[in-house]
């Protein structure tokens, strides 16, 4: 199964600067730019396939409610990055602001968005998150964005779920497919963390959708994770001593695509 018309695609991470109006913001948009199509490069000349920028520097995050100031520049953002390493981009709004990021990303040329809580609620760091499944993709219809695929993340990292508890990721896959995904990220329970081989296999078998590991990826378990996974998101082991925070190191990059040749 392809997704992006890539078969069986790296997604690469780049953690934007913090934005303005946040707490950890130094200032200068025009160095959050530069940066960001900085990483854009290094990727592509690594052989990266596919690129997604998210603010994950902006701590703490707004529970689906990031103002126009983030939306504006995360549509800059994704535009030079796609624009200057000519890889199908992507983009995640935090946190939940998943209209945001479907409005940047049409702005600016994108490709996919990653979406939390598309179904069934859960607790996060923010707070509750409702189902947005509905909203999202009449949303879509709306601005004529139909061509912006919504990879979904199900039971994510960095949340509670024990009001779902009595509802498996399997059946959590399934709803999402019902509720027209175009694909599922599976996680570790928090950034860097793997997620569970067994449960990938299992939402495998259930849906027919694409599965897309989310987090915990590294040249040592790539190969294993392909096996099942139609795409996978790239981000800690990417950076400096494998911390999501710290710039991106091309040589753990380069070993990494190494592997997959």
């Amino acid at each position: 199964m392809k997704v992006l018309n890539l078969e069986k695609p790296i997604i690469a991470m780049i953690h934007v600067d913090a934005l303005p109006g946040t707490p950890k913001y130094g200032g200068n948009i025009k160095t959050i730019i530069k940066k960001a199509k900085s990483e854009a490069l290094l990727y592509k000349d690594a052989g990266i396939d596919v690129l997604m920028i998210e603010n994950m520097h902006d701590v703490p995050y707004l529970n689906r409610n990031a103002g126009p100031e983030i939306t504006s520049i995360m549509s800059i953002l994704l535009y030079e990055v796609k624009n200057i390493s000519n890889l199908p981009s992507g983009i995640q709004v935090l946190a939940g602001g998943n209209k945001q990021a479907l409005g940047a990303a049409l702005a600016a040329g994108g490709d996919f968005i990653r979406a939390e809580g598309f179904v069934y609620a859960h607790v996060a760091d923010e707070g509750f998150f409702n189902s947005d499944a509905g909203e999202i993709l009449r949303y879509r219809k709306q601005i004529g964005a139909e061509h912006i695929s919504i990879f979904t993340d199900i039971k994510k990292k960095h949340s509670s779920h024990s009001i779902t508890d009595d509802t498996d990721i399997t059946d959590t896959a399934k709803a999402a497919e019902f509720f027209l995904s175009d694909g599922v990220i599976i996680t570790g329970t928090a950034t860097g963390k793997k997620p569970s081989l067994e449960e990938i296999r299992n939402v495998k078998e259930a849906v027919n959708i694409p599965i897309i590991a989310g987090s915990g990826i590294t040249k040592d378990n790539v190969l294993n994770y392909l096996q099942y996974c139609d795409a996978l998101i790239i981000g800690s082991y990417f950076k400096t001593d494998g911390k999501w925070n710290n710039p991106v190191d091309i040589n753990r990059v380069k070993k990494f695509v190494d592997v997959l040749k």
